[in-house]
């Protein structure tokens, strides 16, 4: 059975599409917190655009020979090289027709981050013979990915939600919710830093784990999940609340997760476990806010 399911479970993984549900999954948290319904265009922009930049920032990072590297999903990535190249183009060919179903303002906000996506992986700067992107530059590659999905996760929904009188919700408000996924997803995303931790020595990366050490990036990592708690009791006043308990569940268990990475060095628990806590987070408001009904 595993033999069977293995390949398929490889496919999730390793061709982002894992990721893209992951990124959909976000934007429906979104969508729920502020009340709205969800706005298919806006979740078809999630998918397709997260398939598309991941695919594409893998592609442009082609190491010389892929076959022999150590992460195993390169070398599934590249031994399907074809496959990835179509599901790039068809991915971000699709994006177009899902650009004009949105507002002039959400417009605007997936140009500059389709800039800030591009520009993280593209060789646009030189330095004498070393070309290098906007990821070299010390400090920045964490923060423009919190950034990019922040922004796509929380704000694009909200976006569009207000334009389509949807939902109303306070600036204040806004602040608190695009505040607290940044600390939660910059949170999520350093383990994977201190697990390429030498590899970004060796390219001069500037990550956290490389300026401040492995053991002082983990302990950061849980700073910020206390961040986030904080913020989750503020939101909209709302203290206590069944949305609270929900998501500071998923907190514990990705503080869980953040802290056994330490000795868990397994493809598999990060792609799987680790991005997977971006769905559960979902799934567990839905959950908890059902089962509150019949209590």
């Amino acid at each position: 059975m595993r033999k069977l399911l293995q390949p398929a479970f490889d496919f999730l993984l390793f061709s982002n599409v894992f990721m893209s549900l992951c990124a959909v999954a976000q934007g429906l948290l979104t969508f729920y917190l502020i009340g709205s319904k969800p706005i298919y265009p806006v979740l078809g922009l999630l998918f397709t655009s997260t398939l598309g930049i991941y695919n594409f920032s893998i592609l442009i990072s082609k190491p010389k020979h892929p076959e022999k590297s150590p992460y195993r999903r390169i070398r599934w990535f590249f031994s399907h090289y074809r496959l990835m190249v179509t599901f790039t183009i068809v991915s971000l060919l699709s994006l177009i027709p899902l650009f004009f179903l949105i507002a002039t303002a959400s417009k605007i906000l997936l140009i500059f981050l389709a800039i800030l996506s591009f520009g993280y992986g593209l060789p646009l700067f030189t330095i004498g013979d070393q070309k290098f992107g906007l990821r070299n530059i010390p400090g920045l590659k964490l923060i423009m990915i919190t950034l990019v999905w922040t922004m796509s996760v929380v704000l694009l929904p909200v976006l569009e939600s207000q334009a389509a009188q949807l939902a109303t919700i306070s600036m204040r408000d806004t602040t608190i919710l695009i505040a607290k996924r940044f600390l939660f997803i910059c949170a999520l995303a350093i383990p994977f830093d201190i697990r390429d931790l030498f590899e970004d020595k060796q390219s001069g990366l500037k990550t956290i784990p490389v300026a401040w050490g492995e053991k002082n990036a983990y302990l950061f990592c849980q700073v910020l999940l206390a961040g986030y708690v904080a913020l989750l009791f503020l939101f909209r006043n709302h203290g206590f609340n069944t949305d609270f308990w929900a998501l500071t569940l998923t907190v514990v268990l990705t503080g869980w997760l953040i802290f056994k990475s330490k000795w868990e060095k397994n493809e598999y628990y990060y792609f799987f476990y680790m991005d997977g806590v971006l769905i559960l987070q979902y799934l567990f408001v839905i959950a908890f806010n059902q089962v509150s009904k019949y209590i």
